[in-house]
């Protein structure tokens, strides 16, 4: 069985070291994938955004099931394209990505169907909501709708810093045309949880829990990046928490797609803060998060592959999904300077016997050598009985993974053990 993945990242290997496992499949192919995965994938130099060169591909090479994983492609119709070839594939159609696609459309989704979320307004132009702004409540989120990396969420401590950023989203268009409508919304406070959820439009099956570390420094100081590190399972994420979710969050989500004619099939990211009156939406991701992928798979004792074709095919509830007791700690080693200006070029050493806990980023190929080639370059990610082991080997990889220019946080899970101690 020949299996496609589309991307590039951490989060593209940690599910092709995943997909390995089923020995049903004899090769997989990454488009692009990146110099790090060649010896678990077939590299192709094809970009996660040329869809029509993507589905040609999978055509002439006899492609049995494709894995779109990142959001620009889902966003862009990949799915659509694949399936219009014959092949079946994870993840949402254009009609159904739109969730991660336009923050307007999902906040307005929410308020529809009364999915609990932070009180917003949508604007249109920098002149309303710079009104706006002058009594709005402060701090205050300023999100551009489209997708920006990850990285088109502000918040904004003052009004001052709050106007600032709506110039640079609407008026420099610092995400481009991402950034021509923007939401306003509320400030939440309280732990943030991400929970990854396999669907088939019908049946939701959330997976284990996790903590994502988005500051560049440590106690969360510096701006902010796709992830530093991410731990598993999130302990604030209670017995009684995962049931309302279920409840009050997860189910009416898919039911409100399904009633907006948007079925959505793959791995729906629910973004949650648990506040003082009850968890609410922070934000929807159409795929699986990076870097908390690198945390769940590693726990997941299903087949992959079967469980991603029982969200295709419709037949998620009768399929056993299993995940282990254990926990598990994923520290991401950057380029310093990351994530404003970093240097690239310099070689990534992994020792052979450590190779299978670490998922690669950013890294190109010169003169044969693997070298870094990103500001996040790769994952550590070590399981283990307990979170505090989880985190000591952990970060007992990252002292044996070398590349110059090398920068990490150094308390991933520090916050999660205190929650652990508390409760």
């Amino acid at each position: 069985m020949k299996v496609l993945v589309v991307g590039s990242g951490g989060r593209e290997h940690a599910i092709i070291k995943k997909l390995k496992e089923n020995k049903n499949i004899t090769e997989i192919f990454a488009l692009p994938g990146n110099a790090g995965m060649q010896e678990d994938a077939t590299l192709v130099n094809i970009g996660a955004k040329e869809i029509e060169k993507i589905a040609d591909f999978a055509a002439q090479n006899d492609i049995d099931y494709a894995v779109v994983a990142p959001d620009d492609p889902l966003v862009l119709g990949c799915v659509d394209a694949l399936e219009q070839k014959g092949i079946a594939c994870f993840g949402p159609n254009k009609a159904a990505a739109i969730i991660e696609g336009s923050k307007v459309f999902s906040k307005n989704l929410m308020k529809k169907y009364n999915i609990p979320t932070a009180e917003y307004e949508v604007f249109t132009n920098a002149e309303s909501a710079t009104k706006y702004l002058q009594t709005a409540p402060i701090p205050t989120v300023i999100k551009a709708d489209g997708l920006a990396l990850g990285k088109g969420v502000i918040i904004a401590e003052t009004r001052e810093d709050a106007i600032k950023a709506v110039k640079s989203i609407m008026q420099d268009k610092q995400f481009g045309a991402s950034g021509d409508s923007i939401v306003i919304e509320e400030f939440l406070t309280g732990p943030e949880v991400s929970v990854l959820a396999f669907t088939d439009g019908e049946t939701v099956v959330p997976m284990v829990s996790s903590m994502d570390h988005k500051r560049a420094g440590d106690n969360d100081t510096g701006l902010n990046t796709g992830g530093m590190g991410t731990i598993a399972p999130n302990p604030y994420y209670t017995d009684a928490v995962a049931k309302e979710c279920m409840e009050t969050i997860f189910l009416p989500t898919i039911n409100a797609m399904n009633s907006e004619n948007r079925t959505f099939k793959g791995c729906l990211y629910f973004g949650l803060m648990l506040t003082a009156k009850g968890p609410k939406v922070i934000e929807y991701n159409c795929r699986f998060g990076d870097p908390e992928t690198q945390v769940v798979l590693p726990l997941l004792k299903s087949d992959l592959l079967t469980v991603m074709q029982a969200t295709t095919f419709g037949t998620l509830k009768d399929t056993k999904v299993e995940f282990s007791d254990s926990n598990a700690c994923c520290v991401i080693m950057a380029s310093k300077g990351y994530p404003e200006h970093y240097e690239k070029g310099y070689e990534i050493t992994i020792p052979n016997n450590i190779k299978n806990n670490v998922y690669v980023a950013g890294a190109a190929l010169n003169n044969g050598k693997v070298v870094t080639a990103g500001g996040r370059v790769l994952g550590c990610t070590a399981v283990a009985d307990t979170l505090q082991d989880a985190i000591t080997k952990a970060y007992e990889l990252v002292g044996n993974v070398h590349f110059e220019n090398a920068y990490y946080r150094n308390d991933i899970g520090a916050k999660a053990l205190k929650a652990n101690t508390k409760a």
